[in-house]
C-alpha cells in the first residue's frame, strides 16, 4: 500500500512539474504577444481553480498559481473567463479611451498574433531543446547503407544485400540512415518503393513493412512498422549552431506533418484510437521518464527530451481548426476578414458549444484509453 502511494505520488509530482513547464511557455508566448500588441492581461495562472498563491505586477497583471497543474491560463482585459471569450456586456459599457487595451477591439492581425503566439512558443521551445542535443551530441549522419538485414522481415524477401544504398524511399530522397524509418513511421502495411544504389546498378524495389511490436526505452509497447534493415556502424557528426537549429526546426515540423497524417488516419478509420493518452497516461509517462537514467544528467536531458516532444504536439493540438483551441479562434478570424465584419455572435456560441464537445469527448476517449491500459 505504502509503495503504491509512494508511485502515485511521484506520478502526480512529475506529472505537474512537466506540464507546468510546457503550459507556463504557452501561456507565456500568448502574455508576451498580448503585451506587445498593447493589451491589458488581468491574469497569468498556472493551474485552474483556487488560487494558491500569487502577486500582481506592476502593470496589473496578476500571476498566480492555482490548486490543478491541468493547464493553464491568460485572462486579457475584456475577457469573461478563461477561455478568452469576450465579456459582451462589460464590452459595450467600456469607455472609449479602455478600448484600445482590449484583445477583442484590436485589429484582426493583432488578434491573429496573440493567438498564434502560444503554439509558436511551444514549437521554439522544443526546437531550442532538440537544438541543445544536435550540438552537444553530434547529428546522426550514419550512410544509408544496408549493414544487416533482419531475418524474416520483408527487407531479407526483397532481395536487398548488405552494402546496398538506399537513395529514396516512395520519391522521398535519403540523405542519412535515420530518414528511412522516418519515411515509414506512419505507414500502416501499405506497400514502398526503394530506389536503390548496388554498385553502379540502379533498381527499384517495392516491399511492404509489418507492424511489430517494440519496446522503447520507458518500457511501453507500441506496433511500428518495421522493414527489416539494420544500419552499419552508427556515426554522429559535429555541426555548427546553425545547422543544429535547421535540423531541430526540420524535425520540429516532420513531428507535425506525422502527427497530422496519424489524425487523418484515425478519422478515416485506417488506424486505431487506443494510442490516445490523456492525462493520466501522460502523468504515467511523466513518472518514468523521472525516473530514467543512472545519473541526475541523464535524468535531465530525459525530462528535456520528453519536454520537447510533449511541447510540439502541445503547439500543433492548439492549432487544430476547433472552436475553444488557439486554431478555432484563428478560423474565425479569417471568416472575419473575408466577410469584412465578426460571424454572428449565435455562431460562435455554437461553434464553442461544438468544439467544446469535441474536446470533452477526445478526453473521455483518451482517459478511458488511459484506465484500461493501467487495469
Amino acid at each position: 500500500m505504502i509503495a503504491t502511494l509512494q508511485s502515485l505520488f511521484h506520478y502526480a509530482w512529475s506529472f505537474a512539474l512537466i506540464i507546468s513547464v510546457i503550459v507556463f511557455v504557452h501561456e507565456f508566448g500568448h502574455f508576451w504577444a498580448a503585451r506587445l500588441c498593447g493589451v491589458q492581461v488581468d491574469v497569468f495562472s498556472l493551474g485552474f481553480g483556487r488560487e494558491i498563491l500569487g502577486r500582481t505586477d506592476r502593470h496589473g497583471t496578476r500571476w498566480k498559481l492555482a490548486l490543478w497543474p491541468l493547464g493553464g491560463y491568460v485572462k486579457m482585459y475584456g475577457d469573461a473567463g478563461a477561455a478568452s471569450t469576450p465579456d459582451s456586456e462589460a464590452l459595450d459599457a467600456m469607455p472609449q479611451e479602455d478600448r484600445r487595451k482590449s484583445f477583442h477591439y484590436r485589429p484582426l492581425w493583432a488578434k491573429a498574433i496573440i493567438v498564434s503566439a502560444g503554439p509558436v512558443a511551444n514549437f521554439i521551445l522544443a526546437i531550442a531543446v532538440f537544438t541543445y542535443f544536435i550540438f552537444t551530441v553530434g547529428l546522426n549522419s550514419t550512410e544509408p547503407v544496408v549493414g544487416e538485414l533482419i531475418e524474416g522481415t520483408p527487407a531479407a524477401a526483397s532481395g536487398l544485400q548488405a552494402g546496398d544504398r538506399i537513395t529514396a524511399v516512395d520519391g522521398e530522397l535519403i540523405q542519412r540512415f535515420n530518414d528511412i524509418p522516418a519515411a515509414v513511421i506512419t505507414n500502416l502495411g501499405q506497400p514502398v518503393t526503394l530506389d536503390v544504389e548496388r554498385g553502379d546498378e540502379h533498381f527499384q524495389l517495392t516491399l511492404t513493412p509489418i507492424l511489430r511490436e517494440e519496446t522503447d526505452k520507458l518500457g511501453n509497447t507500441e506496433k511500428r512498422p518495421l522493414l527489416g534493415i539494420r544500419s552499419q556502424r552508427i556515426v554522429y557528426r559535429d555541426v555548427g549552431l546553425l545547422t543544429a537549429l535547421a535540423e531541430a526546426s526540420r524535425r520540429t515540423y516532420g513531428m507535425c506533418a506525422n502527427t497530422l497524417h496519424v489524425l487523418g488516419q484515425m478519422l478515416s478509420g485506417e488506424r486505431s484510437t487506443d494510442n490516445l493518452k490523456g492525462p493520466l497516461g501522460i502523468a504515467k509517462l511523466s513518472g518514468e521518464v523521472t525516473s530514467q537514467g543512472q545519473t541526475t544528467s541523464e535524468t535531465l536531458h530525459t525530462i528535456l527530451w520528453f519536454i520537447a516532444l510533449l511541447s510540439v504536439n502541445l503547439g500543433f493540438i492548439n492549432l487544430l481548426p476547433i472552436p475553444m483551441l488557439d486554431g478555432g479562434h484563428l478560423v474565425f478570424y479569417c471568416l472575419e476578414a473575408l466577410r469584412g465584419r465578426p460571424m454572428a455572435a449565435r455562431f460562435q456560441e455554437y461553434g464553442y458549444r461544438a468544439g467544446l464537445t469535441l474536446i470533452v469527448g477526445l478526453m473521455a476517449l483518451s482517459l478511458f484509453n488511459d484506465v484500461r491500459n493501467m487495469l
